[in-house]
């Protein structure tokens, strides 16, 4: 969840319940902006520019509702933006965010979760009025704690790593069976041919984002010719006067653009296409099954 995939990508990553993300990402994106706190009413802007101090005394919330946040967040959340919420490898620490101050009983955070931030890697996440509302409380009692922790001022912030157990909650057998059936991915990827060594390469909240939103994804291309016969693959060159790409069985064939019709689809839509269809499962066993191909 970035806002944008526990493993919803920052991605690494990414509705999580629909997670997704990837997550990826991961995923990933996903940001909320960070800014001056408000101030209450009756604090007067200083004379540096009008900006406010956000007053000591915050809400506060029932220990149970926040202890349910926390579970929630450190599964959803916390592989992007710090089980702290103070911020992850990939996601802006939420205890200085805009858009979090200015929330109020999750009219800002609770549209954020459940819509997602696609164009920024972080899917939606379907949650029921309760799971939203122990979010906030959580949310908004890590930042009541930052404040205070800095004396009621912003504090310095800072990103923090992810912890790999975060992202190791996923049953890799069920992340099999996703992977080469309702997930779709093997229509476009192999454990064997691109993806193989893919967990050598990619680790952690790395591994995650290229899940859900590959950073260097190719190109797919699908070339008709004068026949009728359609060829497709991955994009290999493109230019004025030709056209190549590298089919099924690896290799190179190009054409005169002049002679053939072709189409050149954006390499990540079928992921971002993915993000609401994603489970917290989903996103959970992918990863676990993901992190077996070295």
């Amino acid at each position: 969840m970035n806002f944008p995939y526990s493993t919803r990508a920052c991605a690494t990553r990414a509705r999580s319940t629909r997670h997704g993300s990837a997550l990826v990402a991961a995923l990933w994106l996903l940001s909320l902006a960070n800014s001056a706190a408000q101030a209450p009413a009756n604090t007067k802007p200083s004379a540096s520019g009008g900006k406010q101090n956000r007053a000591a005394a915050s809400k506060s919330y029932p220990p149970e509702l926040v202890q349910q946040g926390s579970a929630l967040f450190r599964k959803d959340c916390s592989f992007c933006h710090g089980r702290d919420a103070g911020g992850g490898e990939s996601g802006p620490d939420l205890t200085r965010s805009k858009l979090v101050t200015a929330d109020v009983d999750g009219d800002k955070i609770g549209p954020v979760v459940r819509n997602g931030r696609p164009d920024k890697g972080m899917p939606p996440f379907d949650r029921s009025d309760q799971q939203i509302a122990s979010l906030v409380a959580f949310i908004h009692t890590q930042q009541n704690n930052a404040l205070a922790s800095a004396g009621g001022g912003r504090g310095s912030g800072g990103r923090k790593g992810v912890d790999v157990s975060d992202l190791q909650t996923g049953n890799a057998e069920a992340g099999k069976r996703y992977f080469e059936g309702a997930g779709g991915c093997a229509t476009c990827h192999s454990p064997t041919g691109d993806l193989a060594g893919l967990a050598s390469r990619y680790s952690g909240l790395e591994l995650e984002e290229q899940m859900l939103y590959p950073r260097h994804a190719k190109r797919k291309i699908s070339v008709t010719l004068a026949s009728g016969q359609t060829i497709s693959g991955t994009l290999a060159y493109l230019d004025e006067f030709t056209v190549g790409l590298i089919d099924s069985a690896g290799s190179y064939r190009s054409w005169r653009t002049r002679d053939v019709r072709y189409k050149v689809d954006p390499a990540l839509n079928a992921h971002v296409e993915q993000f609401p269809k994603y489970t917290d499962a989903d996103i959970h066993n992918l990863m676990a099954y993901l992190q077996t191909l070295r």
